[in-house]
């Protein structure tokens, strides 16, 4: 080990002496976690919401004010007085408005006649979330148009009560165990990966072989300091992001020492992945050109922006062979819910055979010689 460990030694001074690489590996994945965590996940608001009364009478007043109702509290929506429809179209297809709601001529003799009344809703499905967002909002205020003033004698009906295990999440602390996994990432791709490779072309490597270290301390060697450099990027990411993001409880010492293992646990098998993958890549240009589609094809599979359940069969299939996958539900486990470590056994069990089969390969692909 004293031979690996000299390896460790001068890739340690060298990634230390490297700001670039520390800004890569350490405010970027905390910049992502910011930016996404308060870009995706919150409610709609202030959606402009155009309105075409055709009818005029009583009943199609209350309807508006349940709209100024909604767009004064709630806020989901402002409602925009239109007089022609055909505009109100327009700017829902140029993109100012939202939504376009429609009530239709005869409404209020409708609803004091007892016929049943319509209202149209126009939502530009471009934008799932925000037609989602107004569906939901206006499915509520037609509720509430029909519910009674005066409640009914009725025979006993079925209500659904439901109950959340645990206090509202925000997006953002639902983003941070990706935004872990992609820091160790990062780290083992650029201060492994591109290192590596950057030293073999530069003809370092060639010094090792003059020496009597052998295959596998060279493997131990470079593995071992890529680790250190990962785990470090994970724990801090881990910390500081746990503090943004609010985690609570996030410095009980349990807690504590069942996150710090499992960076090191994800490190290890992410930077066994990486050096299997470089091990017989000796051109630079080649790591660069397939580092954006590693990010691809290993960060968004893994379930750490959306829920693995809305993928379709095939992309399960890539998420189920993806280790982001494991380490990724590992951190939000530990993190967002009141469970101990053996929850995530399954998680552990996947990532060590990551690491075990890619230390394998690894030495099977390395050759020590030029």
């Amino acid at each position: 080990m004293k031979r690996a460990l000299g390896i460790v030694e001068r890739d340690m001074r060298k990634f230390r002496r490297s700001p670039a690489l520390l800004v890569s590996s350490l405010i970027l994945p905390l910049l992502q976690l910011i930016i996404l965590g308060n870009a995706f996940g919150g409610n709609i608001k202030n959606v402009m919401l155009g309105v075409v009364n055709q009818d005029r009478g009583p009943e199609s007043v209350d309807v508006r004010e349940r709209l100024r109702a909604v767009g004064a509290n709630a806020k989901t929506f402002l409602p925009v007085d239109y007089d022609d429809q055909g505009a109100a179209i327009r700017d829902l297809r140029r993109g100012t408005l939202g939504g376009v709601v429609i009530i239709p001529e005869h409404y209020s003799r409708d609803m004091l006649e007892g016929f049943r009344p319509q209202l149209a809703l126009i939502t530009d499905n471009t934008d799932r979330a925000m037609a989602g967002a107004l569906g939901a909002a206006m499915s509520d205020l037609v509720a509430s148009i029909n519910a009674p003033q005066v409640a009914r004698r009725e025979a006993q009906k079925v209500a659904l009560d439901v109950v959340e295990v645990y206090p509202y999440i925000d997006y953002i602390k639902y983003l941070l165990p990706g935004s872990i996994a992609l820091a160790i990432f990062m780290t083992a791709m650029i201060g492994g990966g591109l290192l590596f490779i950057d030293d073999k072309a530069r003809g370092l490597h060639e010094g090792y072989m003059v020496t009597p270290i052998t295959k596998w301390e060279l493997i131990v060697g470079f593995n071992l300091s890529g680790v250190i450099k990962a785990t470090l990027a994970g724990g801090t990411v881990l910390v500081l992001g746990a503090l943004v993001a609010g985690v609570s409880d996030f410095f009980e010492p349990v807690r504590m020492v069942e996150l710090l293992a499992m960076v090191v646990l994800t490190s290890v098998a992410l930077i066994g992945m990486m050096f299997f993958i470089m091990a017989r890549i000796s051109d630079p240009l080649v790591p660069r050109a397939i580092f954006g589609v590693l990010n691809t094809l290993l960060f968004f599979p893994s379930g750490a922006i959306y829920p693995i359940a809305g993928f379709p069969k095939w992309l399960r299939v890539l998420s189920s062979c993806d280790p982001f996958t494991y380490a990724v539900h590992a951190f939000r486990t530990l993190l967002l819910k009141d469970v101990g470590i053996t929850a995530v056994t399954q998680d552990i069990f996947a990532l060590v055979l990551t690491s075990a089969l890619m230390l394998a390969g690894s030495a099977l692909l390395f050759r020590r010689t030029l």
